[in-house]
């Protein structure tokens, strides 16, 4: 039985993933550590670093009791049974495989750290989303590096969390991969992690399997549910252009059993740190194994996915007589998705960059995202493009009717439930006309909005501006 567990990163994974550990099995002691100072003093205030509904009542409760927050590294390898890497694996920027294989320095500097400090056996659990043979990589460094009489069982238990629902993904998830050595040891060192989930997870749920079967099913579940996004988004395309309004569409295939209703919701494309970066892994680990038809088949994924991006805005661009320089549009939305902050591949950032590049005023609004991030993302990406004009382009607003003021344009780029509640009758009076409202997320409801006097266009429904828009000369789909 574990009575000790050590989790290396304070991040998205970490944080909630420990802190329900920690929540259901009163009896172990659950220590997170991460280098940065700056996040742990987060982790231990009343603003945590993070946003998810339910996080932080159960940290609340928690804290100080059975969990706790530290950049004591050491301390807590050598106190723990089981340690759990959730640190960060990011697409590489450099060198071979760039812009496709995922950049495993920070696993590999876990796995030394941990060899380097370790005084008795350990488990070791792969959390962070990694390639195949990744938790082989893994074993090879800790064993090459062990102190005399230590041994290390190396697991793979992918996480299966949506950033919004986190929470409740934890408290009920749809099911527990763990991966290991089909070992005597191996068999153990599973059956210890089993143990800990079986607390809250029927014993059904727990699903134990090699380890390069749980690190694949990882990429494979990402790849398919991004897969079905922009299938769906490929019809809003079709949709468009031919009078088929594709709510309708995708309410009429995902009454079928077997296709299903989930991920059928046409937007102006999918963002967040996993279906991009695990399509893109699973392309390179394609392109490694020399399976080129399949590699192209899963970057078709991505691609259609920019592609719905930059659609987006031409479509913007076109309805606003075919050019947007120097006109203020107004961005409902700069996380990826509702009920999170967090931004990162959000389409948000793309739609904002493809406006500023046509020389709009953008003018941002999110109840969640703090401004420095919106600052950092936008001057990131955009100082590449316009690094004397970045700053004058975009302004990040308190409030959407101060967004709106003057504007010729709303743009929405997340789901926030709170984009429904508005005052839209005052939001139109204060903005120029005609006044527009681009949808990208089927949110709103356009024939209240258009009895008010709004010009609407949605994602997958006929443009009322066909005309304007063929006038465009093509443009290329490639960022």
């Amino acid at each position: 039985m574990v009575h000790s567990v050590c989790c290396i990163g304070a991040g998205y994974v970490g944080g909630p993933t420990c802190a329900v550990l920690a929540y259901k099995c009163p009896e172990i002691t659950m220590t997170v550590v991460d280098l940065s100072a700056e996040r742990i003093n987060q982790w231990n205030s009343d603003k945590l670093p993070i946003f998810e509904p339910g996080l932080y009542e159960i940290v609340e409760k928690c804290r100080g009791v059975n969990m706790f927050f530290s950049t004591d590294i050491r301390k807590a390898i050598l106190q723990s049974e089981l340690i759990f890497i959730c640190v960060n694996t990011p697409t590489k920027t450099y060198g071979l495989g760039k812009g496709r294989a995922p950049d495993l320095s920070f696993v590999e500097s876990a796995a030394r750290m941990i060899a380097d400090i370790a005084e008795s056996d350990k488990i070791v659990v792969e959390k962070s989303t990694v390639p195949v043979k990744a938790a082989e990589s893994v074993a090879h460094i800790l064993r090459a590096n062990h102190k005399p009489g230590v041994q290390f069982q190396v697991l793979s238990n992918p996480e299966f969390l949506a950033e919004g629902t986190a929470i409740i993904d934890l408290l009920n998830p749809d099911r527990v991969l763990i991966g290991g050595e089909q070992t005597e040891n191996g068999q153990r060192a599973i059956e210890s992690l089993a143990a800990l989930y079986a607390h809250w997870v029927p014993g059904e749920k727990i699903i134990t399997m090699n380890t390069w079967s749980s690190e694949l099913s990882k990429l494979a579940a990402n790849a398919f549910l991004a897969q079905r996004i922009s299938s769906i988004n490929s019809m809003s395309a079709i949709c468009e252009l031919t009078g088929a309004d594709v709510s309708e569409v995708s309410n009429a295939i995902g009454t079928d059993s077997r296709i299903g209703p989930k991920f059928l919701k046409a937007s102006v494309g999918f963002g967040g740190s996993c279906f991009q970066k695990d399509v893109l892994n699973l392309v390179y680990l394609c392109e490694c194994l020399n399976l080129p038809e399949v590699a192209n088949y899963w970057q078709q994924v991505v691609e259609m996915n920019e592609f719905q991006k930059r659609r987006f805005v031409n479509r913007i661009v076109a309805a606003l007589f075919n050019t947007i320089n120097n006109k203020k549009i107004a961005v409902f939305g700069f996380a990826f998705k509702k009920d999170t902050g967090d931004t990162r591949e959000s389409a948000s950032i793309a739609v904002s960059n493809y406006l500023m590049e046509e020389g709009a005023r953008v003018y941002i609004y999110d109840p969640k995202v703090e401004p420095e991030q919106i600052r950092l993302e936008l001057s990131y990406q955009s100082n590449k493009k316009f690094p004397d004009r970045v700053e004058n382009l975009f302004t990040i607003c308190q409030s959407p009717y101060e967004a709106t003021n003057g504007a010729h344009a709303i743009v929405i780029c997340t789901e926030w439930d709170e984009f429904l509640t508005y005052d839209y009758v005052k939001i139109f009076e204060s903005m120029m006309k005609p006044a527009f409202i681009f949808d990208g997320r089927q949110l709103l409801d356009h024939a209240a909005l258009t009895s008010i006097g709004f010009k609407v266009e949605a994602i997958g429904k006929k443009m009322m501006h066909s005309s304007s828009f063929t006038q465009l000369q093509p443009m290329s789909w490639q960022t």
